[in-house]
């Protein structure tokens, strides 16, 4: 009997290469088509249609583009700082002492991190504006505020929204190391800073650098902050949303080129970080872990006081809004009184916009948790080069800014037989492939926990594949299918930069509606909705505690 050949016995068509090649296909479409749809158009002339370079010469040296450049690289450095000088040592503080609160200052980091970066722009707006509370409180004394806009008020916002990655990272990773390299550095005779410089610091610089690569690539992205309290600081993806709307109806050419210098940003950053980590080997023991040490005095005092200090800081922006949307308004005009005219604003002008969020949110995590769950066991339990691939390609959505891939979609989607632009659909669609990573990582750690040999004595029993997955792996996978729902939903129901180049009125959200409301002076409707939205997310953030072994890990 002929021996079949080898090619043939590897290849299966089973439930899970069917799988595998529907989750390559859907990454195709929604991910891999779009960017490289705005990867073309970028070599594209307007008006002849023909290549060109002229649209990246234009960008790389006009003055006006330069500046933007500049611009963006400075608030992704600047806020990648700023959050590294705020998160790394409120990590070691937590970390190596006894400090009252801690599940406190970590639950504030988590809210902090999961709340819209545009949120806290128009908080700040409230306190230290041009009218803000603490300007006209300042000002009574003659003392005159710096002011919010531009620059200042960008890297503010940034650090006390990004730091939460590096302390969450940082925390849990001096938390694991071995205090021997300490104590024999100490022994040896370095004081406690050289020591941290030296030993602690270099022990945990993967999870140091990881937090501040998400803070870097987030600050860059980001466009809701800019736009609100930038004023005349402009950044790519400013300058790209933009571009891009001048340029509706035509080809969007420079608006590409715009979008495809962010990407190369964010990838330069990603492989400069993965290039320092190759040059050395930062593994330890995970054996003779540090004690917290108690604290007294006035060292007691100074440590407390920073920690809290960091607190305030961070959740100043959710108490402001929530104070705010319960000052009595007439129109846009605060009376001075407390009372609930804004949230009657919300219940009687923008319903649709309330349930559009929560439908449009809804659908994508649907969406998200089912493909998570079957993406995950292909990842961790079929590992070839292939599920490798795929596992990577699904980290590109974090690098990606959401300007450049709504300007994919509106580039892809825009033709027969698939004309979504203006559709409930494709905003369903961009925040699904945006938000997929977060239910794929959160289902990949719970199933990595999980002994194959349980699923396997299934199969073995006359079980097909499919379904032992269904009765047997998913019953045990569904507190991390549950906290990857949460955690999709967060970001889904609080995504602007991707939805709004692509909205219609019907299709508008809470983001979008906070965002044109702040613009217009709104702050009382834009603070209701805001409120509804931390709450949405407070309540996910529970939830995901309630079914998350390690709480604050499963946020990065």
């Amino acid at each position: 009997m002929t021996a079949a050949p080898r090619s043939a016995r590897r290849f299966r068509l089973d439930f899970w290469t069917i799988v595998f090649g529907l989750a390559f296909a859907v990454m195709a479409v929604l991910l891999v088509l779009p960017i490289c749809e705005v990867f073309v158009v970028g070599f594209v002339d307007p008006e002849s249609e023909g290549f060109t370079l002229a649209n990246y010469a234009k960008v790389l040296t006009h003055p006006y583009y330069l500046g933007a450049l500049w611009n963006t690289v400075l608030v992704g450095a600047g806020g990648m700082i700023g959050a590294c000088l705020i998160g790394v040592p409120l990590a070691y503080c937590v970390a190596r002492f006894e400090v009252t609160g801690r599940s406190v200052i970590s639950t504030v980091a988590v809210l902090a991190l999961v709340s819209p970066p545009f949120i806290g722009a128009y908080s700040w707006i409230l306190v230290a504006g041009n009218n803000g509370w603490l300007t006209k409180f300042l000002r009574g004394f003659g003392i005159a505020m710096p002011s919010i806009y531009g620059t200042t008020g960008i890297l503010l916002v940034f650090s006390l929204k990004f730091f939460p990655f590096v302390y969450l990272m940082t925390e849990s990773a001096l938390r694991s190391i071995n205090r021997s390299y300490e104590e024999a550095a100490a022994n040896l005779g370095c004081g406690p800073t050289e020591r941290f410089f030296r030993i602690t610091l270099p022990l945990v610089f993967p999870a140091v650098s990881s937090g501040a690569i998400l803070a870097f690539v987030l600050s860059i992205a980001d466009f809701g902050t800019p736009a609100i309290i930038g004023r005349n600081f402009r950044t790519l993806s400013t300058i790209a949303y933009n571009q891009y709307t001048a340029e509706m109806g035509g080809t969007p050419s420079t608006a590409v080129a715009i979008s495809m210098l962010m990407i190369v940003i964010s990838m330069a950053a990603v492989f400069l970080q993965r290039h320092f980590l190759s040059k050395r080997r930062y593994a330890g023991s995970l054996t003779n872990m540090p004690e917290k040490k108690p604290l007294a005095g006035p060292r007691a005092v100074v440590v407390n006081g920073f920690c809290w200090a960091v607190v305030a800081l961070a959740a100043l922006p959710m108490i402001v809004v929530f104070h705010t949307s319960l000052l009595a308004t007439n129109g846009p005009v605060f009376t001075g009184a407390f009372g609930l005219s804004s949230y009657a604003r919300v219940w009687k002008e923008l319903p649709n916009v309330v349930g559009n969020s929560f439908l449009f949110a809804f659908l994508a995590v649907t969406m998200i948790t089912l493909a998570s769950t079957l993406v995950a066991y292909i990842v961790v339990r079929r590992e070839t080069w292939l599920s490798g691939f795929l596992d990577g390609l699904l980290m590109v959505p974090y690098v990606v800014p959401g300007v450049v891939m709504a300007i994919g979609f509106a580039l892809t989607f825009n033709r027969p037989p698939v004309d979504l632009v203006g559709t409930a659909t494709i905003i369903v669609l961009i925040v699904f492939v945006r938000r997929l990573p977060y239910g794929v990582r959160a289902t990949s750690s719970i199933l990595r926990q999980i002994k194959p040999s349980i699923e396997e004595a299934a199969i073995s029993l006359g079980a097909p594949p499919a379904r032992a997955f269904l009765s047997v792996t998913v019953p045990i996978m569904l507190p991390g299918v549950i906290a990857g729902a949460m955690m999709s939903f967060i970001t889904a129901i609080n995504e602007l930069s991707s939805t709004l180049l692509l909205y219609t009125g019907a299709t508008a959200t809470m983001p979008i509606k906070i965002y044109s409301a702040v613009l217009d002076g709104e702050f009382g409707l834009a603070a209701a909705l805001s409120t509804i939205l931390l709450v949405s997310s407070g309540i996910c953030v529970f939830v995901v505690f309630r079914f998350s072994e390690n709480r604050e890990g499963a946020f990065v």
